[in-house]
């Protein structure tokens, strides 16, 4: 059974030796953190960031914007359906190539960045500002090594 760190050899593994449950669970609490928040808006975590990608790169393509949520086209679809129709954003078929759908920000849209306030979060997570940094950077660094050895099998 393969673990995530390695504790003393020949030790029964604990969950704590695995890192995936350590990102896991953290995921699961920070979820929980933002829940509320983004209730008020009626947005689930998922319809949030992908306004948040589209707040940092606006008139993007779906598949542009699936590889910067590590979505598939079938996952984000309906998640564009559902903040279209909340009037936060537009699809539309780019006209250079039909194939492509475009996505961009309605006002409504742009103006959530306004209401929302996850100071609060930050605060939380009980970190400096360079610790906040730093984690992120290494979990993103697990993320991306993790999917380079995928694509390599």
């Amino acid at each position: 059974m393969a673990r995530d760190s390695s504790p003393a050899p020949g030790a029964d593994p604990k969950l704590a030796d695995f890192l995936c449950f350590a990102v896991y669970s953290a995921n699961l609490t920070l979820g929980k953190a933002y829940k509320p928040i983004l209730e008020k808006l009626d947005l689930t975590y998922t319809q949030y960031i992908t306004i948040v990608a589209l707040w940092e790169q606006d008139n993007q393509t779906v598949s542009s914007l699936g590889e910067k949520l590590f979505l598939e086209s079938n996952t984000l679809t309906p998640i564009l359906k559902k903040l279209e129709g909340k009037g936060y954003l537009r699809r539309r078929r780019d006209s250079a190539d039909e194939r492509q759908v475009i996505v961009a920000l309605t006002d409504e849209g742009r103006g959530l960045r306004e209401k929302l306030s996850t100071d609060s979060l930050g605060e939380a997570c009980g970190l400096t500002q360079d610790e906040f940094a730093a984690t992120r950077e290494a979990v993103v660094r697990v993320r991306d090594n993790v999917a380079r050895t995928l694509q390599k099998s």
